[in-house]
């Protein structure tokens, strides 16, 4: 069984990945960061790489998945502005534990 429940070829999976080792630097587990990519674009049918997501880098979808910007506008965080405010910043809670998005085991 792959780490993502996201029906993609092999070069789209290791872009998932990376954006999973991005999620992984907010201190979070690796089973976290997989099941947030997984809750986020359950779904979401992609094309071969490159596919249009891959425009952006797998930092601004870590950020996207991670952070609510407080706002409730669903735009991203500007994590890349060094002036941004991020005292609002949310984190957004996990899924739910009993997601199928939860394909790593948990750690205690």
């Amino acid at each position: 069984m792959s780490e993502f429940r996201l029906e993609a070829d092999r070069r789209m999976q290791e872009y998932f990945s990376d954006i999973a080792d991005e999620l992984q630097k907010f201190g979070i587990s690796r089973a976290e960061a997989v099941a947030r990519v997984n809750a986020a674009w359950e779904g979401v049918e992609f094309e071969p790489y490159p596919d249009l997501v891959c425009h952006e880098d797998p930092e601004y979808w870590a950020h996207r998945f991670y952070y609510d910007n407080g706002r409730n506008d669903n735009r991203p965080v500007p994590y890349w502005d060094e002036d941004a405010d991020r005292s609002s910043w949310l984190i957004k809670p996990p899924p739910p534990a009993d997601s199928p998005a939860w394909t790593l085991p948990r750690e205690s």
